[in-house]
């Protein structure tokens, strides 16, 4: 597919994963949308890439966890006059510790993230790529989609969720010119661990599958996504992480997620 005058809009793009997959699009030629909530460094991301890369970049600063993001991102698009040619839903975040004693708004502001925005934008911008029937959906979910995650219970249900979202609709759309990738990646050296208040988490410091960089998970989705891949799982340890609860007892796994996530003491 040519690149010319394409239009992606990515979620979450001010850091991490989503602000690399923007330089990735950027370095084939796309037109870009940023959302995220901070504004300062959505401005600092879209004026470097249209400085390097000569193309249009829009900062959308926007709280997606809020129950009227989606139809305002939405509005705003229509606003500028944009066509979205690939949805990226990256935006969301996590939390660690036992659920039962967790923040209750912290853990339903999460599923309206992880899970009802990302549903919502999907729905907002798929017509209008079948329309076309022309378009791509790149929805990041993680290896937590594979199994349940005690610690991190809510976070690893909404990955599950995202996966099992994007498999379904992608079955929907055959035929239709449109495209839904899965990315899921392992742990990643970002800013989304400290959000989580992960520190100590054994899942960070397994010395055979350490965090991968960023700028690697997004290239992995990109190239997944324009080659019409139903799911991508970045590095071979998280691919065989990915694959081991299906081979377990289910009454295994559990204890084993917990056991891999635990703060070392």
């Amino acid at each position: 597919m040519s690149t010319q005058g394409n239009v992606a809009l990515i979620t979450g793009a001010s850091s991490g994963i989503g602000e690399e997959l923007a330089r990735v699009f950027a370095t084939y030629g796309f037109h870009l949308v940023l959302v995220a909530r901070t504004e300062p460094r959505l401005q600092e991301l879209a004026h470097t890439l249209r400085t390097q890369h000569h193309l249009q970049a829009f900062p959308i600063a926007l709280d997606l966890s809020d129950p009227q993001g989606p139809a305002r991102l939405q509005q705003k698009v229509l606003e500028l006059g944009l066509t979205v040619d690939v949805l990226v839903n990256n935006a969301g975040f996590a939390d660690f510790g036992e659920f039962a004693r967790s923040d209750l708004a912290k853990q339903t502001q999460m599923i309206q993230l992880n899970i009802t925005t990302l549903t919502e934008l999907t729905h907002r911008f798929l017509p209008a790529m079948m329309e076309r029937r022309r378009g791509y959906v790149l929805n990041v979910a993680s290896t937590a989609a594979f199994m349940p995650g005690p610690l991190m219970s809510v976070y690893y249900a909404t990955k599950a969720y995202v996966l099992s979202f994007s498999e379904a609709i992608r079955e929907e759309l055959k035929g239709s010119g449109v495209s839904v990738t899965a990315l899921c990646p392992g742990p990643v050296a970002t800013g989304f661990q400290s959000r989580a208040e992960m520190a100590g988490s054994r899942l960070l410091t397994n010395p055979l599958n350490p965090p991968t960089s960023p700028d690697k998970v997004a290239q992995a989705g990109y190239k997944a996504l324009m080659r019409g891949q139903q799911l991508v799982i970045p590095g071979f340890v998280n691919q065989l992480q990915a694959l081991a609860p299906r081979l377990l007892p289910r009454a295994m796994v559990p204890g084993m997620v917990r056991n891999a996530a635990a703060r070392s003491h």
